[in-house]
């Protein structure tokens, strides 16, 4: 195998978005392969990962995202891979943030880095993104949340974007049978005693579709999170 580093992208009718992501990651880490985990798309989402360079995998129907998380790191584990990155399909994610993380895990800084749109950090000050008053009140809660089942403070626990070495990956991999995998995935990272390093980062506005915190999706999506901290050890008796 010619890399030791994988990035993975979960997809589903991303046909409009992706070139645009496959061609910023080849541009930005030339050494990477590119994997692309088709969920059962309707467009020709895995006609363009092909096109644009990247390894296809495609499930024959839509399974959601979560299935699209645990078989990309799945897949990175079984094929080989050291190192294995993880970023939307909608362009949110620059290549030269990934490459930040990347390094960290590289350099056994952390066991995996997560990609933080809140955290701070030199060059990254808190409030360099302003939500609306009810998504600010929505993550603040989740926030709350994830301080108290993880002990620590968390700023971004539904975020897309991470890198992950070799040892995190059989957790990461394994299917998510709640409706938070980010947040399901950071509860069995601290129950296995890998080390997880919140790093600051920028993103973009997405190219298509809307956030997960507006609206009844932000409500769907507390409820969700809030329930996942509550019931994970229900969940995992659940999934064994």
């Amino acid at each position: 195998m010619a890399s030791d580093t994988v990035v993975f992208i979960p997809a589903w009718n991303e046909e409009r978005a992706l070139p645009g992501v496959l061609d910023e990651l080849h541009a930005g880490l030339p050494a990477a392969d590119v994997l692309v985990i088709d969920d059962g798309s309707t467009d020709t989402t895995a006609e363009v990962a092909a096109a644009g360079g990247a390894i296809v995998v495609s499930f024959g129907e839509n399974r959601g995202l979560r299935a699209g998380i645990a078989a990309g790191y799945r897949e990175a584990q079984e094929r080989g891979y050291a190192y294995c990155g993880r970023v939307d399909a909608d362009g949110q994610h620059p290549v030269d943030e990934l490459r930040r993380l990347l390094d960290l895990v590289r350099s056994d800084r952390c066991d995996v880095a997560v990609g933080s749109r809140f955290a701070e950090g030199e060059g990254y000050v808190a409030d360099r993104y302003e939500p609306s008053p009810a998504r600010r009140f929505g993550i603040g809660l989740l926030q709350k949340a994830m301080h108290v089942r993880l002990g620590r403070p968390f700023r971004d626990p539904t975020s897309g974007m991470a890198a992950v070495n070799r040892e995190a990956m059989p957790v990461m991999a394994r299917p998510y049978v709640s409706g938070a995998p980010e947040v399901e995935a950071l509860l069995r990272l601290k129950q296995a005693g890998l080390r997880v390093e919140e790093v600051a980062v920028h993103m973009r506005e997405r190219e298509h579709g809307e956030s997960k915190l507006q609206g009844k999706k932000a409500v769907k999506l507390v409820l969700t999170v809030v329930g996942t901290l509550l019931f994970f050890r229900w969940l995992r008796h659940r999934r064994s």
